[in-house]
């Protein structure tokens, strides 16, 4: 078993290498404005899980984990050459939807705040009576 400092280092190093892969070397138009949200990798080193998201949102998923299962011989191969490891984890993609879910709990607040001082505009406090 591998320790969880250890999973995390390993995860890490397989996030930043393949966010560099992506943005200097995979030459897939699919794939092309995909951020790398988070990697874990299982404490037998038998999986990496590889958390991803888009800027378009996720109208996009579909085609971009086509994508990488396109590539995922090409990403496995290097990502072992670059992550030292005695065996290398099989990857496995998924969509995040982390940015899309915070962006609209961003424009529920957004909203709600316009609502408030619009209320409170239309609604002026009541003076003090003598």
């Amino acid at each position: 078993m591998v320790s969880e400092l250890r999973l995390r280092r390993i995860s890490d190093r397989i996030r930043e290498e393949l966010s560099e892969m992506l943005v200097h070397e995979v030459k897939d138009p699919r794939l092309s404005g995909v951020f790398i949200n988070d990697v874990t990798v299982d404490r037998e080193l038998a999986y990496a899980d590889i958390y991803f998201s888009a800027v378009e949102g996720s109208e996009r998923a579909d085609e971009i984990r086509d994508g990488f299962y396109s590539a995922i011989g090409y990403l496995s191969r290097e990502l072992a050459n670059r992550v030292e490891l005695r065996t290398f984890p099989r990857l496995r993609f998924h969509w995040d939807p982390t940015l899309e879910q915070a962006e609209n709990i961003e424009r529920l607040i957004t909203s709600l705040h316009e609502e408030s001082s619009f209320g409170s505009e239309s609604n002026p406090e009541p003076e003090d009576e003598i």
